[in-house]
């Protein structure tokens, strides 16, 4: 049903995203910064990047979405 819907298939890319700036950082820190820093920095420093790469991507996809860092392209 609701698998198919554009708006789950959004979320669960954003949800991605989310995960891998997650694991960066934790990285970065050298331990888990949690799901809830993460989610709360990828908002602040990369959601409107993401969305707007998202919004202007061919109909053939562009990797599933997937995005740099940065909020730009992976090449």
């Amino acid at each position: 049903m609701f698998h198919k819907s554009a708006l789950y298939q959004e979320f669960l890319a954003e949800r991605a995203e989310i995960l891998r700036h997650k694991w960066i950082e934790s990285e970065k820190v050298g331990h888990d910064i949690g799901f809830e820093k993460a989610l709360l920095d990828w908002i602040v420093k990369h959601r409107a990047g993401w969305r707007a790469l998202r919004q202007h991507k061919p109909s053939g996809g562009d990797n599933n979405g997937h995005t740099g860092h940065n909020g730009l392209a992976a090449a």
